[in-house]
C-alpha cells in the first residue's frame, strides 16, 4: 500500500488502528474516571466502561493489585502503546519506526493541520 501510509502493509495499518483505538479508549475511560464514577448514567461513560471492561479483564492477571482503580486503564493502555511502538516494528523487521510514525495519530495530526490551515 503506497501513498498516505508510506510503505506500510495493510495488515500493519489495521493492527495499528485497532491497537490505537483500544489505547485511546482506555485513556479516555481513565480521564472520564477523574470526573465521573464508574457507574455513572452518562452515555459516554457507560460506553467506555462497557467497551473496556473485557480488555481490563484480559489484563487482570498481570495488573498489580496496588494500582488505584483509576490507574488500571492507563496501565493497560501502556501495554497497547508498547505493542504499537515495539511489537509492530519488530514484526516488520525494523528496529523502531519512531514515535511519530503511528499511522492513526498521523492521520489525526494531518486532519487537525488541515482544519487549522484550510488554504494549504
Amino acid at each position: 500500500m503506497q501513498g498516505e501510509f508510506g510503505d506500510f502493509p495493510l495488515w500493519v495499518i489495521i493492527i495499528d488502528y485497532l491497537f490505537g483505538m483500544i489505547m485511546w479508549t482506555l485513556i479516555a475511560r481513565a480521564a472520564m474516571g477523574v470526573f465521573l464514577p464508574e457507574d455513572s448514567p452518562f452515555f459516554f461513560s457507560r460506553f467506555f466502561v462497557r467497551v473496556t471492561n473485557p480488555i481490563l479483564k484480559i489484563f487482570a492477571p498481570i495488573t498489580p493489585g496496588f494500582l488505584a482503580d483509576l490507574m488500571v486503564p492507563l496501565y493497560v493502555a501502556w501495554f497497547f502503546f508498547m505493542f504499537r511502538f515495539y511489537l509492530v516494528p519488530w514484526l516488520l523487521g525494523y528496529s523502531v519506526m519512531g514515535m511519530l510514525s503511528f499511522p492513526l495519530e498521523g492521520e489525526i495530526a494531518r486532519g487537525l493541520y488541515e482544519l487549522a490551515n484550510p488554504g494549504n
